[in-house]
């Protein structure tokens, strides 16, 4: 059932983007009076599931959900409809038209897309606001990884101010680093002192490196909520609700203070672990599996331990603050877009199945509409790629042509169109395959 609620939603998502970025193309092109010959939500290869002719264009739904298209008459795209190139230009067709108009049409999918994006974005502050968290809202501070203890944080530590600002929501630190410019972090240690910590300007990096994306998390107490059927954790007896107090000896209260205490323990050697249970203190033995786990997962922490709080806006504010949001999530998808040409990135891409999984399992609009504008202003900037096959390959072209007053032969954009489909290809093939691969490990 949850993964029913997650495809709906995708799909539904992706429904809307495509037919949304397709009609960006699609409006321009018939303002400078340009044929539309088809306009498909997903691709019609051999037959459709729905076909209605209405004027001049085929309107359809096509059985392969990897996208949608318009083919508008004289023009090179993913159809390859070459014969139609090798008779006399038409007056109605694409390569008819000047230059600018040309590109006015290839660039109205992406600027679909980030309107989309905006516009979604102000919807969701007016009907929901934002949630977010200060200081005071994460009661017992933050857990630190081993990584950045070694800039000087600590466990407990409260963030109080990054690069000399309160930041509106503390939890945001860990994008912070990883995906903008971070020089100073102010925070509190647990014994009341404040100190203000210098950040490497390659901390980014580092992060992606050694996996620690997430270097700081809430802190909460060590309280089980599942036992992994056929754990070792299970095997010794521990149950849900059981409040963990000590490992080995050494007492602990928190959740990062247990995982840190198994992951520390790199001989894999049995564990004595004390344990509150119905007001008795108990004591057991677990010996973690060969991945060094021991299959428990905690009872998440209610509101008075790691809190948020709910800000509205007016019509007017969510305008500017909506904006701003859009603005954000491309400056941050840019940012990480660097990563995805490492070593480490070609098996980091994630393809339908991983953009699947981060709607929630149950139906909620606002992470629906989230989603969903991040998603518009991911594809819109994909679609600027000066990839052939992509739009920002044909605005490419189009732009030489216009600086240099050379138009590129139909020979020429039939090879790049081929050569840019097979690319796009390999990457849908590459990122499903991690899919696949990162599912049944």
């Amino acid at each position: 059932m949850d993964i029913l609620i997650k495809a709906s939603q995708f799909l539904l998502s992706l429904s809307i983007l495509i037919v949304l970025h397709e009609f960006g193309h699609y409006l321009p092109a018939k303002l400078f009076k340009t044929r539309v010959e088809k306009f498909y939500l997903f691709f019609d290869y051999k037959f459709s599931i729905f076909k209605k002719k209405i004027g001049e264009t085929v309107y359809g739904i096509g059985w392969i959900p990897l996208g949608g298209y318009v083919k508008i008459s004289g023009m090179i795209d993913e159809s390859m409809d070459v014969e139609q190139m090798k008779q006399p230009a038409q007056p109605w067709e694409f390569r008819s038209k000047p230059a600018w108009q040309r590109l006015i049409i290839m660039l109205g999918g992406v600027t679909v897309n980030f309107i989309l994006g905006v516009l979604i974005y102000i919807m969701i502050l007016f009907v929901w606001g934002t949630e977010y968290s200060t200081d005071k809202d994460i009661k017992y501070g933050f857990s630190v990884e081993s990584e950045f203890k070694n800039l000087g944080f600590q466990d407990g530590d409260q963030i109080l101010k990054i690069n000399n600002e309160t930041p509106e929501d503390v939890v945001d630190i860990n994008k912070y680093l990883f995906l903008r410019t971070v020089n100073t972090v102010e925070v509190m240690h647990t014994d009341g002192t404040t100190e203000t910590i210098s950040i490497p300007e390659t901390i980014g990096e580092t992060m992606w490196e050694k996996g620690v994306l997430k270097p700081f998390t809430p802190r909460f107490y060590a309280v089980i909520d599942t036992v992994l059927a056929d754990s070792p954790a299970q095997s010794s007896g521990l149950m849900k609700n059981d409040s963990i107090v000590s490992v080995n000896g050494q007492n602990m209260a928190f959740w990062n203070d247990f995982t840190d205490a198994i992951k520390n323990n790199k001989n894999q050697n049995s564990l004595e672990i004390t344990f509150l249970r119905n007001g008795e203190l108990l004591t057991t033995s677990v010996t973690p599996n060969d991945k060094n786990e021991v299959g428990l997962a905690p009872k998440m922490p209610t509101k008075d331990i790691v809190g948020y709080q709910t800000k509205m806006y007016s019509f007017t504010e969510s305008i500017t603050e909506g904006s701003k949001m859009a603005y954000w999530t491309l400056h941050d998808f840019i940012a990480q877009f660097k990563y995805v040409f490492t070593k480490k990135g070609a098996t980091s891409i994630g393809g339908f199945i991983a953009i699947g999984s981060i709607f929630p399992s149950t139906w909620s609009w606002a992470a629906f509409w989230s989603i969903t504008a991040f998603l518009s202003i991911m594809l819109g900037f994909m679609n600027l790629l000066p990839i052939p096959a992509l739009d920002g390959g044909h605005v490419v072209f189009t732009l030489f042509e216009m600086i240099t007053g050379k138009k590129p032969s139909d020979k020429f954009l039939e090879y790049a169109q081929v050569a840019g489909f097979l690319l796009l290809i390999s990457l849908l093939i590459l990122a499903n395959g991690n899919d696949i691969v990162k599912l049944f490990s």
